[in-house]
């Protein structure tokens, strides 16, 4: 398996970029964080991190998933990145994972993946999601797309991608081993 991509644009939910980041790596798997507009990004609550990489610098063929944490205006500015949706285009094309928590689903909107996909996102960005198959629910899965609503499913969001990309047993031991009760 290739690399897992987590853009960081300014402006980003650090709930949901951190958790995802760290629940990937505690299975195991090849996390790449890249900055838009470059390494240091700002979240959304002042909390500033240090992306490994700027996205020019990420090669879709390395890539075997995306997962784009929300925030304001941290989603609208992954939307605003046209290397950020051809690597999104590229890697959806392939059949591999497109991921999208809070307002980031727009971003998979602007690249034109959602078209008759079930997605949900944080209330209020449905009307940016006109193509989908809009769903009111915590968390949906069609194909090899995931999203969810909010900051407080980032755990849930995280460890479903964990089941996605490895298996249900090393989902379950990440519960079991992060006391998760969701």
């Amino acid at each position: 398996m290739g690399k897992i991509l987590i853009p960081l644009a300014e402006g980003f939910e650090e709930i949901e970029a951190v958790t995802n980041i760290d629940v990937l790596r505690r299975a195991g798997l090849e996390v790449v964080t890249a900055g838009i507009g470059g390494r240091e990004i700002m979240g959304d609550h002042a909390i500033k991190v240090e992306a490994d990489e700027k996205i020019e610098n990420i090669d879709s063929a390395d890539i075997s998933a995306v997962v784009l944490p929300g925030g304001m205006p941290g989603a609208a500015n992954l939307r605003d990145s046209e290397e950020l949706l051809e690597i999104i285009r590229d890697v959806n094309n392939r059949g591999d994972l497109c991921a999208a928590i809070c307002a980031a689903p727009i971003v998979l909107e602007a690249a034109g993946i959602l078209e008759g996909k079930k997605a949900t996102s944080y209330p209020g960005f449905d009307e940016e999601m006109q193509s989908a198959d809009y769903q009111e629910k915590k968390l949906v899965i069609d194909g090899n797309i995931i999203t969810s609503r909010g900051p407080g499913l980032a755990l849930e969001f995280a460890l479903n991608i964990v089941e996605y990309l490895v298996d249900s047993d090393k989902s379950e031991q990440l519960k079991n081993a992060m006391l998760f009760q969701g």
